[in-house]
């Protein structure tokens, strides 16, 4: 009885939209459509379970977060096998940066599943990484280990990891800005200033000097974008000097 009861509360899930293309997205059927429901609703929907607790995407993020990682971890492991843990952590990092999983959420256009209070136009553009990870976090606790890693190598390894490019690709250009001025032992600081842009949102502009040279300036909707913008700038204004002296 219980069984023909599943056969037929089972029907309804299978025929809709969402568990089709969802579907199609995974290469694999779902066997719990909830769980990836919950993994697209939006805390401002403030659901809860029969217990009382939050219903939304942002523990499957976490947990996403870590199969990511764990993953990514392994399929280097057994690719590079001369790397060091320094040499594997960076490559980790440059696979699983949130510009990356931004563009993997876009691309597969995670954002039309999304069910929230808010208006779409309102989220920052991390929405589509946050999703991916609960997307991710979602097959894991409804098909397992190996159904995760299955999707990670298809979404993920197969058509974005590609060592070479890898090692030459930059995940903070802040990072290897600072990292070549220690080195080379040159003064810098990274400083806001007075701007008088009039844009509604809040903006930070932010110069970067380079010993007693303004090297680049930038303005962003954060302090840490704006500094990263100026980084980038002064990477490329500088780019034969820094290739040269700084492995990426």
């Amino acid at each position: 009885m219980t069984s023909l009861k599943k056969i037929f509360s089972n029907r309804p899930e299978e025929e809709s939209s969402f568990y089709r293309e969802i579907k199609e997205i995974l290469g694999f059927k779902p066997n719990d459509i909830e769980i990836y429901e919950e993994a697209f609703t939006h805390r401002s929907m403030n659901e809860r379970n029969s217990e009382g607790q939050p219903q939304n995407y942002e523990r499957l993020e976490f947990l996403g977060d870590a199969m990511l990682s764990s993953v990514i971890a392994a399929h280097l492991f057994r690719e590079v096998p001369g790397g060091n843990e320094g040499y594997l952590t960076k490559m980790r990092s440059k696979v699983v940066s949130r510009e990356h999983l931004n563009e993997l959420g876009r691309d597969l256009d995670l954002i039309r599943f999304i069910r929230t209070s808010i208006p779409i136009e309102q989220f920052g553009g991390n929405i589509h990484g946050n999703i991916f990870e609960s997307l991710v976090g979602a097959i894991y606790l409804d098909r397992g280990y190996k159904y995760c890693e299955k999707f990670i190598d298809k979404r993920v390894i197969k058509p974005y990891v590609d060592i070479e490019k890898l090692e030459g690709k930059i995940i903070s250009y802040k990072s290897l800005i600072i990292e070549w001025c220690q080195k080379n032992k040159q003064s810098f600081r990274f400083q806001v200033y007075q701007d008088s842009g009039n844009e509604a949102i809040k903006h930070f502009a932010v110069k970067l000097q380079l010993e007693d040279q303004i090297v680049a300036k930038a303005r962003a909707t954060s302090k840490k974008k704006a500094e990263e913008r100026a980084a980038k700038r002064a990477y490329y204004k500088l780019k034969r000097k820094i290739d040269v002296e700084t492995p990426h």
